[in-house]
């Protein structure tokens, strides 16, 4: 599966949410996947690596389960994929 443009900010935005509210992947995880969530806990590492790409609707699901698990008004939240502007070629 490839990358789409904006999917490396959306995930740095996530991993920076997930800094700031203290947030473990196995936590992240655990939420993501009682939503709904269809990724084992492997692949969401990977991804929050950059090593491997989820689908959109996978990857709003984990910015879901980011926000619900942080604290109210505390640092950025994570961002969908809609609130992201496509980047055009040669921005990143």
């Amino acid at each position: 599966m490839a990358f789409e443009s904006y999917e490396p900010e959306q995930r740095h935005k996530l991993q920076a949410a997930l800094k700031t509210g203290d947030i473990t992947t196995g936590e992240l995880w655990l939420r993501y996947f009682s939503i709904g969530g269809s990724a084992g806990e492997y692949e969401v590492d990977a991804y929050l690596q950059g090593l491997f790409s989820l689908p959109r609707l996978e990857r709003d699901l984990l910015a879901m389960a980011a926000n619900e698990l942080l604290p109210d008004g505390k640092g950025p939240r994570a961002p969908y994929s809609d609130e992201l502007p496509p980047m055009e070629p040669g921005d990143g």
